[in-house]
């Protein structure tokens, strides 16, 4: 869960804060943000690893965080989280940094003081092992680095419905676009992936059964749903109401726009 670009010009100053400090200790700040970002989804409930590998294409484990924290100073981590590589340039690999591109300084020096408290569990993760299908992917350009991924999509902020909605897109283009793409179309980034929902369809839901999805999982008729019930308990659920109407105003007003006839 660690990457992004540094922020540069762009008009970020004209940005609104995307979330909510819900309370003055950044280190607290910090750990809810690593459960709305879905840090615990990749890197493990202890953030200490998982296994992350693809049999016949690589042997990976997602780095232990707990161990990062330790080695790295607080600069060096915030810079990995900003730029999708180590200090001294070595690039990382299946880390979603383009998601990150648009975090504040406040948000992000919080992320890393709350990773600086975490005790040391387990062991570092060893360098990933790349199989000769995942290496022609990567001479190909199919399969990039999280610093190239930076690269291709940091300055892409997804759909625009207006300045009303600048703190929802925020939001969403961290969080929602890991899955359903910055244009939130869940077109395939990648062959053989199959398509997520278009999130255009947020305009048809109303809104307390969308918000009341966000915090128990439980769609339409109270359903359960194969992967975004649990992301939704294990990640929306830590956001602050503010926050998840903001998701869903921008959400409905990206639908509305793109049903709107053209003139």
């Amino acid at each position: 869960m660690l990457a992004a670009l540094a922020l540069t010009g762009c008009g970020a100053m004209q940005r609104p804060m995307p979330f909510d400090q819900v309370d003055a200790d950044p280190v607290r700040h910090g750990e809810r943000l690593t459960a709305v970002l879905g840090c615990k989804g990749c890197h493990g409930e202890q953030l200490s690893g998982e296994d992350w590998g693809d049999p016949g294409f690589s042997v990976m484990r997602t780095a232990n965080l707990t161990i990062s924290a330790q080695r790295y100073s607080a600069a060096g981590l915030k810079s990995m989280i900003v730029s999708g590589k180590r200090p001294g340039g070595r690039e990382l690999w299946d880390m979603p940094s383009y998601l990150f591109a648009n975090l504040r300084d406040r948000d992000l020096d919080a992320i890393v003081a709350y990773l600086k408290t975490l005790k040391p569990v387990g062991k570092a993760a060893p360098e990933p092992v790349f199989l000769a299908p995942a290496r022609k992917e990567m001479a190909e350009g199919t399969y990039r680095s999280a610093a190239a991924e930076v690269r291709a999509s940091a300055a892409k902020l997804g759909p625009d419905a207006g300045p009303q909605f600048a703190r929802g897109r925020l939001i969403v283009r961290a969080t929602c676009a890991e899955c359903h793409r910055i244009d939130l179309d869940g077109s395939p980034s990648y062959p053989g992936e199959p398509p997520k929902p278009d999130l255009r369809i947020v305009a048809a839901y109303g809104k307390a059964d969308f918000l009341k999805f966000l915090v128990t999982g439980k769609a339409q008729g109270n359903r359960e749903l194969e992967m975004m019930s649990n992301v939704a308990r294990g990640r929306f659920a830590h956001m602050t109401d503010p926050e998840r109407e903001a998701v869903h105003a921008y959400l409905e007003a990206v639908g509305i726009q793109a049903a709107a006839p053209t003139p």
